[in-house]
């Protein structure tokens, strides 16, 4: 039976939306209990918001700073777009993610503690010169100080599991907790440990009791007065799942492939955070699709152009670094015009900079990150569930217009996860794939004529009668294909595969406005900071400001009506975690005024964030990054 709790001991609450977070040593299983916590409340309907945090070091002291992982859910009733910005809960399994995480704590919010781990030695290793459960510094917080580790052995004790198994039980006790705090039902969680341990009947049962033994302490605690109630979103009926973006990446190019009736090739070097996608591409070969873990970057992306050249729909995938080992081999799928799909989940750089942290830094690389005039075209989505929609849109570009295309995620929307509706078949747009039949009458066939709306030339897939032709990284005569050094032909050459980037304009849709259609204040985005900019941006209309919103899902070419829809308003705001990429671009490409707040904390913005630089642009203030030496 389902250890629900009964709401008749204490009043529930009713609240619109929660911001919980969960944190601890990487080993301690707080992305599982976040994960968790997030599916039940995806199977309750709530609309929800997740930021998983992750250690960059993969084996930090335990109990060290270094070593703190989180994962924060911001779940509602209504419509949200961000993971929240202040925490109304913190539960801390040690010393160090207490110190970590505190400051975003709510006042009044509340803060559960593994007290058995706050020993001496426990806070030395957090930089603590005192006991904050003790000192008082934790008094703006309704702190509950509960020996977890404790009460998980008890509850544990005719286990025969020995005590550093039973030890990680304890993030389902602290689950349990918090599914009893806010009302949750502890049913999906037991199915799933009955499923994923079914080969370890003791580990099913010591985390089902240590889930149970959590619920059943706020049920007999006299700490915990009151309990919270989130009741289900108003969404659109259909059938959801609860996805991350780099799952939803992964299943956009599935469904190319079956729409397109070509096989998938993901050619690809594990790096964090885009390893997630090779993962899931490998579940799924039966919808034809293989998956090659090559032994370097380079290896992964030509194995990919050699696919393409073979007529599969060929994709790539990385971060940052390693599109910088890609761009020669880019370039030559820029020469021989095949279509190559370049999935860059961004991290915070240079180098191995940030690997665990988030940024959107990749976007002049991938413009103009190669040698001699190489266009690409790039997208980028906004929020984990339209990483589908924009894997699927990548590949259809690619193979309609013969180019590489770049998608531009990031670390928070690989790992963020949001109830996403499954699209039927027949909503997904056409792929239309047309290789070129063998001839066996002596014609003459030509490699690069070209397609009078698309610029595209032939796919011709090799081993076709009749249809022999050169490929490679010299420049190629316009037409025959043939090496040619001709200056007059390599001018025309740069100037046709420019062009067909540009003729992409036609399958850009006209630039959406939230808001009025001009005003004193536009925010212009892209990626991921669609949720705390769209949620920004409401909340200054709400207060009565002209402000409104555009966000750009295609970042070369950029929309036709751009320019102009920018023109309509008094000043431009353009927020992104670099130092002023798109900015740049904007100004050198529509002569505008366009202001930046640059944020590069390897954090998501917040809307706080949004709404104070939307503040100062309107008052003709620059809205600056803090000071150097300051602390963001």
């Amino acid at each position: 039976m389902s250890s629900t709790a009964s709401a008749a001991s204490r009043p529930t609450k009713p609240s619109e939306s929660i911001v919980i977070r969960f944190a601890g040593d990487s080993g301690d299983g707080i992305q599982l209990t976040g994960s968790q916590f997030t599916t039940t409340a995806a199977l309750l309907g709530n609309d929800i918001a997740s930021l998983p945090d992750f250690p960059a070091e993969i084996r930090a002291p335990r109990g060290t700073l270094a070593g703190v992982s989180g994962y924060q859910l911001h779940f509602s009733s209504g419509d949200i777009f961000t993971p929240g910005d202040g925490l109304d809960c913190l539960v801390a399994f040690n010393p160090a993610a207490l110190k970590a995480n505190a400051s975003d704590l709510e006042p009044n919010g509340l803060l559960i503690v593994n007290s058995d781990e706050f020993g001496d030695r426990d806070l030395q290793k957090a930089g603590y010169d005192g006991n904050p459960l003790e000192d008082g510094s934790l008094d703006a917080y309704r702190l509950f100080a509960v020996p977890i580790t404790s009460l998980v052995r008890k509850a544990l004790e005719e286990s025969e599991l020995t005590t550093k198994e039973k030890d990680r039980c304890r993030n389902f006790f602290a689950l349990g907790m918090a599914y009893w705090l806010y009302d949750r039902s502890t049913s999906n969680t037991e199915e799933w440990v009955q499923r994923k341990f079914a080969k370890r009947p003791d580990v099913v049962e010591a985390n089902l009791l240590a889930l149970k033994a959590g619920v059943a302490y706020c049920e007999a605690t006299e700490a915990f007065h009151e309990r919270y109630s989130v009741a289900a979103a108003e969404v659109k009926p259909g059938t959801y799942r609860n996805v991350s973006g780099n799952q939803a990446l992964a299943l956009g190019l599935v469904a190319a492939g079956q729409q397109a009736g070509k096989p998938l090739f993901y050619g690809s070097y594990p790096i964090t955070p885009a390893s997630d996608v090779l993962h899931e591409l490998s579940a799924h070969r039966r919808f034809n699709v293989t998956t090659f873990q090559a032994e370097d970057e380079i290896a992964a992306v030509t194995s990919a152009i050699g696919a393409a050249f073979a007529g599969n729909l060929a994709v790539t995938g990385t971060s940052g670094p390693g599109v910088a080992l890609k761009a020669e081999a880019i370039g030559l799928a820029v020469m021989a015009e095949l279509p190559l799909v370049v999935l860059d989940i961004q991290r915070g750089g240079p180098s191995t900079g940030l690997p665990t942290k988030t940024e959107q830094s990749d976007l002049l690389q991938v413009l103009f990150g190669r040698n001699g005039e190489s266009p690409t075209i790039v997208l980028a989505p906004q929020t984990p569930g339209d990483c589908f929609w924009i894997g699927y849109e990548a590949c259809r570009l690619a193979v309609k217009y013969m180019t590489p295309v770049f998608v531009l995620s990031d670390g928070y929307l690989a790992n963020g996860a949001e109830p996403w509706p499954v699209p039927r078949v027949s909503e997904l747009p056409p792929i239309v794939v047309h290789h070129p039949e063998g001839r066996s009458d002596g014609s003459t066939f030509l490699p690069y004529e070209r397609d009078p709306k698309t610029l595209a030339r032939p796919w011709a897939v090799p081993g076709t009668e009749g249809l022999e032709h050169r490929l490679g990284g010299l420049e190629k005569a316009d037409g025959t294909g043939n090496v040619s050094y001709d200056p007059e032909n390599h001018d025309h050459m740069c100037r046709t595969r420019a062009a067909k980037v540009e003729a992409v304009q036609q399958d850009i849709p006209p630039t959406e406005v939230f808001g009025e259609d001009s005003g004193d204040l536009v925010v212009v985005g892209w990626g991921s900071t669609w949720g705390p900019l769209r949620s920004g941006v409401r909340h200054a209309q709400a207060a009565g400001l002209k402000v409104s919103h555009v966000h750009l899902r295609h970042l070369n070419p950029l929309p036709a009506d751009l320019g102009e829809v920018l023109g309509r308003f008094g000043r431009v705001l353009v927020p992104e975690m670099n130092l002023g990429q798109l900015s740049m671009l904007l100004r050198a490409r529509f002569l505008v005024d366009a202001a930046g707040l640059n944020l590069v904390r390897g954090k998501p913005f917040t809307r706080q964030h949004v709404l104070d630089a939307i503040d100062a642009v309107l008052r003709g203030e620059n809205p600056a990054a803090p000071a150097l030496g300051a602390q963001a």
